[in-house]
């Protein structure tokens, strides 16, 4: 299959977007992580069937624009992006595939537009992190005196071996095919070397998250079927469990491998027979 770039004017901002499959098939959404991009699913295409995937550089990462700079990076500010681009596409109702971030966006906009949502696929994810009201006063002025004095300076790699090197030791590993599909979108070569092309400003601390009782509000009005798919050496936590009580009939499904397991050929081939499964009972 040969894929497609796709250029949307979101907000007056450019996304970009990796699209493959047949203009006729499923239309799906896909969210990648943070720091990620839009090559996320590469793994997991080829064995799709019947889908016509676009999968977003959400805005800050991959091809598409930055945020303005005085302008902090909010987890649902992408559910507004994710939807005018659904609108850009004429896709009043969607599914949505999401990884890790781009599941928490996912279960976001299922619970502001239940409406719009055919289905959730959710890899590695289910809900943004959340803060209590008692830790919001100090978190927030430790990521304002982080944004005052953060360093502009980018880091440079002679080469793009170098900057695959380093994706594969990133936070959450992944192996060499992975971080070379990642790095595609995720690089750009100046004269000074390879540098990264996501903006600097998603590494700083969150200004303001939601709380959890809010987060559980959003998870409490999806009605649309939801598939979670989670690696045996992810990121399960208790809170995970407990938020996905919420949500009404979802499937769960835990696989072998870490938090990128998706991005690998032999897990990825369980993951889509699974995904694939799921789509012909909605």
């Amino acid at each position: 299959m040969m894929a497609e770039e796709l250029r949307f004017e979101v907000n007056g901002q450019l996304m970009a977007a990796r699209a493959i499959g047949p203009v006729d098939g499923r239309p799906v959404l896909a969210l990648h992580g943070w720091l990620d991009n839009a090559a996320s699913f590469r793994a997991l295409e080829p064995h799709l069937e019947s889908v016509r995937l676009v999968a977003l550089d959400l805005v800050g990462h991959g091809f598409s624009a930055h945020r303005p700079e005085a302008m902090p990076y909010y987890i649902w500010d992408n559910v507004a992006d994710v939807l005018a681009v659904a609108d850009e596409l004429g896709w009043e109702r969607f599914h949505l595939l999401g990884h890790s971030m781009g599941a928490g966006v996912s279960s976001l906009l299922a619970g502001v537009m239940p409406d719009r949502v055919l289905s959730l696929v959710l890899l590695e994810g289910l809900a943004p992190m959340a803060d209590s009201p008692e830790e919001l006063p100090e978190k927030m002025a430790l990521a304002i005196r982080r944004r005052q004095r953060r360093e502009r300076t980018p880091k440079y790699y002679p080469d793009i071996d170098a900057a695959v090197q380093a994706r594969m030791k990133g936070k959450f590993p992944v192996t060499e095919q992975a971080a070379r599909w990642l790095v595609e979108r995720s690089i750009v070569h100046t004269p000074q070397g390879f540098r990264w092309r996501s903006d600097p400003a998603l590494v700083l601390p969150s200004v303001m998250r939601l709380s959890e009782d809010q987060v559980r509000a959003f998870l409490s009005r999806i009605d649309s079927p939801a598939l979670l798919l989670m690696g045996s050496e992810g990121i399960g936590t208790p809170l995970l469990d407990e938020r996905a009580e919420l949500i009404a009939g979802l499937r769960r499904i835990t696989f072998e491998g870490n938090h990128h397991l998706h991005l690998e050929e032999g897990p990825a081939r369980l993951m889509a027979a699974a995904i694939n499964d799921f789509y012909a009972g909605v």
